[in-house]
């Protein structure tokens, strides 16, 4: 019982910290993987993914009530990036994702600093793409980001938020509310593969699923409530939990 509650309390926290800005694996997952050591790792990472669709369908619910949503540019990504993160989640038991980790941690030293440097990044909305010029730079990092996510999958929801601040000219609430369309239907592919392979353990994903749309919810009151800034700073916490996190795997983990 103990150990449950220990991965309720994380689901929690990751709901809230994924409401904001995505990264919420970085809590969730390494504290299901230190309480359940004796489970498979496959069962393990199959188990957050019903958590993490659950709190992330919480918040786009919230943000889609306050945040105009583009729908056909978003559902497009969402279908690419669905279809990539299957083929990801297959990559992973024949390809080790430890090659691609020092490319991710560099990537991510990169857009710590380029985000920090650059204070109006991501603070007003620039709107100067055409509907194709949109969908193009969507569908390729759909592509990308949904691939990541099936293959090696923290701090998804961050590269999502940069990919629609960076090169659709978002600004942080609506990339924030538009990353939760796509990171559901990523988090659906992983899903769809996971169970049909067995590796769900529903006893801990149904109640971690309950506390995830619990910080689900309140993470993106949090966000609707405090605006850009405040989501902008949390992206920066995040993405340097994620550096601290990749540097761990590429420089000390065996």
């Amino acid at each position: 019982m103990t150990d449950i509650i220990i991965v309720c309390v994380a689901a929690l926290a990751a709901g809230f910290i994924d409401a904001i800005v995505g990264g919420g694996g970085l809590v969730q997952t390494p504290v299901v993987f230190m309480t359940f050591p004796h489970l498979p790792v496959a069962s393990l990472l199959g188990t957050t993914k019903i958590p993490s669709f659950s709190g992330t369908a919480v918040s786009f619910y919230q943000y889609s009530k306050r945040v105009t949503i583009e729908w056909k540019l978003i559902a497009w990504i969402a279908l690419v990036a669905f279809l990539s993160a299957l083929l990801g989640s297959w990559m992973v038991s024949r390809i080790s994702n430890q090659t691609f980790k020092p490319i991710i941690l560099g990537a991510l030293v990169i857009v710590a600093i380029y985000t920090y440097t650059k204070k109006n990044f991501g603070q007003h909305e620039v709107k100067h793409l055409s509907l194709s010029d949109s969908l193009f730079r969507g569908i390729a990092s759909g592509v990308l980001i949904g691939f990541y996510d099936g293959f090696i999958g923290p701090g998804t929801g961050s590269f999502l938020v940069l990919a629609f601040i960076g090169l659709l000219g978002h600004d942080f609430l609506h990339a924030s509310a538009h990353a939760k369309m796509v990171n559901l239907a990523t988090n659906i592919a992983s899903i769809i593969y996971f169970s049909s392979t067995g590796h769900i353990v529903y006893e801990l994903a149904i109640p971690m699923a309950v506390c995830n749309m619990a910080g689900g919810f309140i993470g993106t009151r949090f966000a609707l409530l405090k605006g850009n800034k405040f989501i902008r700073l949390f992206f920066l916490l995040v993405v340097c939990g994620t550096i601290i996190r990749f540097g761990y795997d590429v420089f000390f983990k065996n």
